[in-house]
C-alpha cells in the first residue's frame, strides 16, 4: 500500500525514485484492483472501494452514495444508496441534516458544480463534510472533478449549519472523489474523512483518481447486474403461490429465501384438492437463470393439472411430470417431492424423486421419512418408485424442503442432515404450536448469523378432529416413537441419494462448488412446514 499521504514539494527528486514511485504505485494499483474484481456483490464493492481508497489517501473514515442516472445501462435505477466507512448510522444521519445541494458530493451528483471550485481556487460555498480547495483532476466534465478540503474548521466562510456537523463529527478534512463512468456517467462519489488539517499529495490524488476509474466501471456492471437479479427475482416470485390454501385440518407456513445470486430454480406449491384433500409439492430444478426459471413455471403448472386428476396417486403424478420432462427439457433434470394430504383422515401419501426426505416433527418424535431411493426427473428413460403412507399425530409439523437447506450449512451431507433434525428436535414446545414458529426456528439455529428476510407466508385453517380411516395405502409409516426404516439413524437418513452427486462428504463440498462460493450461499432455501390439527 501507498506509505503516507504527504510528500515534501521543495525537495528535489531524482529520475530513478520517481520511475521507482510510479512502479510502486502501479503495483499497488494493480493489487487494489484484482481484490475488487473478486468481489461479486454491489454491497461487497462499495465496501471495498472506500476501503481501498482510504487506504491511499491516508484517511481513517468515508462514505460513497452510489446514484447511477435512470436509464444508463441498468434495468431500473436501485436509487441512492449510501455506504459508510467507519461512520456509524447516527453520524451518517448528521452529514445527511445538511442540504445535498451545499455538499460536494451533492453538486457533483447533481451537475452543479460552479466555477470557483473547477478553477481551484476557494469557493464561497461548501459542505459539512468537505471545505471550500478544489483539486481538479484529469476530466473534462467539471462535474468529474475531485475536490480537496483541508482544513474545515479554520474556514470561516462556511455555514454555521456544516461546521457544526463537521465539529461534532471530529472532521478537519475531507477529500471528495467522483465515480465517473464510461457508460452510466456519473455514477456517484466517494467522501474520505481525516481527523487533522491536511489533503492528499499529488502523487496519492492520482493514484486514487486511477482507482476511482476502474472502480466506477466495475459498479456500474454490478449496478446493471444488480437490477438484473431483481427482476429475475421478481419473476420467480410471480411463479410461486402469492398465498397458501385455507384446508380444514391442517395449517401451513412457508419460508423461501433466495442467495446472494438471485434465485437457483427451487420452487414449491400447495393447492386446494377435491374431498377436503391438499397437494403439496417441492422441487428443484437444475440449472440457473431464466432458463431455469421458465422450467420451474411448466413444471409447477403442470404438476398442479396432473394433481388434480390424479392426485391420491403421488407416483403416478411424478410419472407424468417425468414423461412431460423428457418431451418439452430433453436435456434437463429436476428434483421433485409430492404429497397427497388428507387432513380428516390424518395421513399424508408422497412420494419423492431425488428429493430430500420430509422431516416429521413432533412431542414424542423428530424423524426424517424415508422416501425411497430414485433417480432425479429426467436421468432415466421410465421412472417410477414405490409410494409411502405417512400418519402424523395430531399437533405433529410435516417439514418439506429443498437441498438447499442443507447446501447452505456448508457441511458434508451427513453431517447436514444431523444438523436439520437437532434443529427441529430442539423446537420449543411453545413453538410448536405455529408452523412458521417451526420453521423460523430451524432456519435461526441453522443459520444464526444469517441476514436479510425470508418470504414468508403463512394461513391458517380451522380446527376439525376426526378419526383415522382404515389403512389403504402401500407402506404405512404410522404411529408416534416409531423410527425411520431400514436402519438408518435419526441424523443421517440415506445421504448418498440426497447429496447431488455421491452423497457423504465429498458431497458437502460439491455442493459448494455448485453454488458459486465456499459455503453454498449460493442455492435456494424453500421450508414447507404442514401442522396437522
Amino acid at each position: 500500500m501507498v506509505e503516507g499521504a504527504h510528500t515534501d514539494t521543495g525537495a528535489p527528486v531524482s529520475f530513478g525514485e520517481r520511475a521507482e514511485d510510479r512502479v510502486a504505485d502501479l503495483t499497488t494499483l494493480h493489487e487494489l484492483t484484482d481484490r475488487l474484481t473478486a468481489v461479486t456483490t454491489l454491497d461487497a464493492a462499495l465496501d471495498e472501494v472506500l476501503r481501498a481508497g482510504a487506504a491511499i489517501i491516508g484517511a481513517r473514515r468515508g462514505l460513497i452514495v452510489l446514484e447511477p442516472p435512470p436509464g444508463t445501462g441498468a434495468l431500473t435505477s436501485p436509487g441512492s444508496i449510501t455506504r459508510g466507512y467507519g461512520l456509524s448510522h447516527a453520524e451518517l444521519g448528521h452529514i445527511e441534516t445538511v442540504p445535498r445541494p451545499l455538499t460536494a458530493y451533492g453538486r457533483i451528483l447533481e451537475g452543479t458544480a460552479d466555477t470557483a471550485d473547477t478553477a481551484g481556487t476557494a469557493g464561497t460555498t461548501a459542505s459539512a463534510d468537505l471545505p471550500d480547495t478544489v483539486e481538479l483532476v484529469d476530466t473534462v466534465d467539471v462535474r468529474g472533478a475531485a475536490v480537496a478540503h483541508p482544513d474545515i474548521l479554520n474556514d470561516h466562510s462556511l455555514d454555521p449549519l456544516r461546521r457544526k456537523v463537521a465539529v461534532h463529527l471530529g472532521c478537519a478534512a475531507a477529500y471528495t472523489q467522483p465515480l465517473v463512468s464510461r457508460t452510466t456517467g456519473i455514477l456517484g462519489a466517494a467522501v474520505w474523512l481525516y481527523d487533522t488539517p491536511t489533503a492528499p499529495a499529488d502523487r496519492h490524488r492520482g493514484l486514487v483518481n486511477d482507482y476511482m476509474r476502474y472502480a466506477a466501471e466495475h459498479l456500474a456492471r454490478l449496478v446493471e447486474l444488480t437490477e438484473a437479479r431483481r427482476a429475475v427475482a421478481s419473476i420467480a416470485e410471480e411463479l410461486l403461490p402469492s398465498r397458501l390454501p385455507l384446508v380444514p385440518g391442517v395449517r401451513l407456513a412457508v419460508r423461501h429465501r433466495t442467495g446472494p445470486h438471485g434465485p437457483r430454480g427451487h420452487w414449491y406449491d400447495a393447492l386446494p384438492l377435491p374431498e377436503g384433500a391438499l397437494g403439496l409439492a417441492v422441487g428443484s430444478v437444475g440449472g440457473t437463470g431464466p432458463g431455469a426459471l421458465a422450467a420451474v413455471g411448466r413444471l409447477r403448472a403442470s404438476l398442479r393439472a396432473y394433481a388434480v386428476m390424479e392426485g391420491e396417486d403421488p407416483v403416478a403424478v411424478l410419472s407424468d411430470l417425468e414423461l412431460l420432462l423428457r418431451l418439452t427439457e430433453p436435456a434437463g433434470t429436476a428434483t421433485a417431492l409430492f404429497a397427497y394430504a388428507e387432513p380428516a383422515a390424518g395421513k399424508m401419501v408422497l412420494a419423492g424423486a431425488g428429493h430430500t426426505p420430509p422431516l416429521l416433527i413432533g412431542e414424542r418424535r423428530t424423524e426424517f421419512v424415508e422416501t425411497s431411493l430414485s433417480a432425479p426427473l429426467g436421468m432415466l428413460a421410465c421412472w417410477e418408485a414405490p409410494s409411502v403412507e405417512l400418519c402424523p399425530e395430531p399437533g405433529e409439523t410435516v417439514l418439506l424442503y429443498t437441498d438447499g437447506l442443507l447446501r447452505r450449512t456448508g457441511e458434508p451431507m451427513d453431517r447436514a442432515f444431523a444438523r436439520l433434525h437437532t434443529a427441529a428436535a430442539s423446537v420449543p414446545r411453545t413453538a410448536r404450536e405455529d408452523p412458521g414458529a417451526v420453521a423460523d426456528h430451524v432456519l435461526h439455529t441453522l443459520f444464526p448469523q444469517a441476514t436479510g428476510p425470508a418470504r414468508r407466508t403463512e394461513e391458517s385453517a380451522p380446527v376439525y378432529s376426526c378419526g383415522r380411516p382404515d389403512e389403504r395405502v402401500r407402506r404405512p409409516v404410522c404411529g408416534g416413537g416409531r423410527g425411520p426404516r431400514d436402519g438408518f439413524g435419526p441424523g443421517a437418513p440415506r445421504s448418498a441419494a440426497y447429496g447431488g452427486r455421491d452423497g457423504g462428504r465429498d458431497s458437502g463440498r460439491d455442493s459448494g462448488r455448485d453454488s458459486g462460493d465456499g459455503n453454498g450461499d449460493g442455492d435456494d432455501i424453500v421450508l414447507l412446514a404442514v401442522r396437522f390439527d
